[in-house]
Order: C-alpha cells, then structure tokens, then sequence
C-alpha cells in the first residue's frame, strides 16, 4: 500500500474530529459528576474532568499504540521525524504530556499567580469567590505559589504581575503563529507534535489529493500571518498609548493632590481612601455610597467589579466622579 506525506487537509480534518470525540467525551464526563455531586462540585472540578477526559482518550489510543478516531477517519498514521518508525513510547508520551497536562499546569498556574499577586483583601473570601481555581490545585499548585509569592518584595511583585499579563497575551499569539507557519509549511498541526517530532503518513486512497489545496492553504497562512502582526502592532500601540495616559495623569493628580490639601487644610478636615490609605484625591462615588480615590477604585475594577468595602457588585460606568468634593 502506498505512503504519502499528509497534507494540512487531511490533518485539519483529523485535528478537528479528535476535538469533536474529546469534546464529547468531556461533556459526557461533566454530566456524569453533575448528576453525582451536584453542579457545585461540577463548577469546582470542571477543568479537572476535562483534562482527565483528554488524558484518557489519548491514553487509550496513541499511548497505546492504535490510532485515534480523527486518525483513522482520514486514514493517517503516526511516525517520528524519521517517518519510517512510528514514535516511541516515550516520545508518545511527551507528546500527550505537552498537549494536555501541560496547557493545564500553566493556565492554572498563571491564574492563582495573578490572584496571589492581586489579593488584597481576606484571603479565604477570595478564594471562594473564585471557584475556577478548584479544590486540588488550592491544596497543591497554589500552597507552592503562595510560598514562593510570600517572599517577594513589593518591587518584585509588580514585575512579576507584569510578566503574566505578557504571559497571557503572549499565548494565544504563539499559538497563532504556529497555526499560521502549518498553514505554510503544511507539517504539525499541534504545537506538541512540532516539539515532539511526530508527523503523519497517509496511506490509500488518492495520490496527490492534499498537493491541488496546499496553495490555498499557504495563502491562508501568509493573510494569518499578517493579520497576526497587525494584531501585535495594535496592541502595541494600545500599550503605549495607556501608559502615557497613566504618567498623564499621575503627574495631573499631583498637582490636584497639592491644590486638594491646601483647601482641605483650610476646612480643617481630612478624609481617607481605604485603598491607598492616604488622603482621598478626586473624590469617588459607588453605587452603594462608599467613597474612594478616582484613579484607586477605577484600577480596582479592572480585577473586581464589586465594592472594596460592601462587595456589592456593580459595572464601572456607575461610579460617580464627585466634583468639588470638600469632605
């Protein structure tokens, strides 16, 4: 019989009827746990049944050697970078490791880094408030955090705050590179089989049936890849424009911050923003009637949408900026 390369069709194919069986096999999961424990355990364990699903499905096809459903679907099997082997245990196994629990290990690690580096208030109200962090990774992956977060100073927080909102935005743009470089190239269709050196061979059916569409598919990498850079130079630029807005208006509040404190000397009275704890500067309202610093509870609400004092939940665009506010 003979064997072909497989073409980016063929590949996208096999790549999106695996997702379709795992994503069945997730629900089917998550339905079963909601049916036993209830939808509170469910909510809590939730990306804890989906990695489980996806390890299993793989587990019991490519671990062990057999094809997967999308696999067999377009008739392409598994080979090292040699493509006269198929891929070794261990190979395999990496493979399944950097596409399933990988992704999981730093999605959740991002997410209690940037919660322990945020918390400002009771930590275990806010660790409840969060159920998406789930029960094993607050006993295990965030206790090893919080420890290591324990011994940073205020500087080092900052910095580290910083390189996970990279981090997060860095992601899903790699992850459109790599999509956009198969486009083009035509090989690995995952970034794991990229890392791990698994390709596929097509065997049956038409020669060449894969050859007649890879133009198209070039041409559709090369337009994501420009709409990948001009996404970046949006960004960018977004970014830059924020920060100048930021240094605008510090060096605006302390100028107001002076003229503020002459009247409130005047008046004889001060007032306190409980965020910052200093002298309330541009003075705010919430829905709820507590008063903060402008520019204190507006950076707030970029994590938390609730009251820092009350928690009463409300949107942004309620707060109420009190002009010539003297108390």
């Amino acid at each position: 019989m003979a064997l072909a390369a497989a073409g980016p069709a063929q590949l996208v194919r096999c790549g999106q009827k695996d997702e379709l069986y795992r994503s069945g096999l997730r629900s089917g999961a998550g339905a079963a746990l909601h049916g036993l424990a209830g939808a509170r355990k469910w909510l809590e364990w939730r990306k804890e049944i989906e990695l489980l699903s996806d390890v299993a499905y793989f587990a019991l096809t490519t671990l062990s050697g057999y094809q997967t459903l999308g696999e067999e679907y377009v008739n392409v099997v598994q080979v090292d970078s040699t493509k006269k082997r198929v891929p070794s245990f261990l190979r395999r196994a990496i493979f399944i490791s950097l596409h399933t629990v990988v992704p999981y290990c730093l999605e959740k690690g991002l997410l209690h880094l940037e919660h322990e580096l945020q918390i400002e208030a009771d930590e275990s109200r806010t660790s409840q408030s969060n159920p998406a962090l789930g029960l094993s990774s607050r006993t295990l992956i965030r206790n090893w955090i919080q420890k290591q977060v324990g011994e940073l100073t205020e500087q080092q927080k900052k910095t580290v705050l910083q390189i996970v909102y990279v981090l997060k935005q860095c992601i899903p743009l790699l992850r459109r590179l790599h999509l956009a470089v198969f486009y083009i190239s035509g090989t690995f269709y995952h970034l794991s089989k990229r890392i791990t050196g698994i390709t596929y061979l097509h065997f049956g059916g038409l020669q060449g049936e894969d050859q007649s569409i890879r133009s198209s598919y070039k041409f559709l990498g090369i337009i994501s890849l420009f709409h990948l850079l001009l996404t970046i130079g949006v960004q960018m630029y977004s970014f830059k424009q924020k920060q100048r807005a930021r240094q605008e208006w510090k060096l605006h509040r302390n100028l107001a911050h002076q003229k503020n404190m002459i009247k409130e000397k005047t008046a004889g009275r001060h007032s306190c923003c409980t965020l910052c704890l200093e002298e309330r500067r541009h003075t705010t309202a919430t829905p709820c009637g507590h008063l903060f610093c402008w520019e204190c509870i507006t950076e707030w609400c970029n994590t938390r949408t609730e009251c820092p004092l009350c928690r009463e939940k409300f949107h942004p665009q309620k707060l109420i900026y009190l002009r010539h506010y003297q108390l």
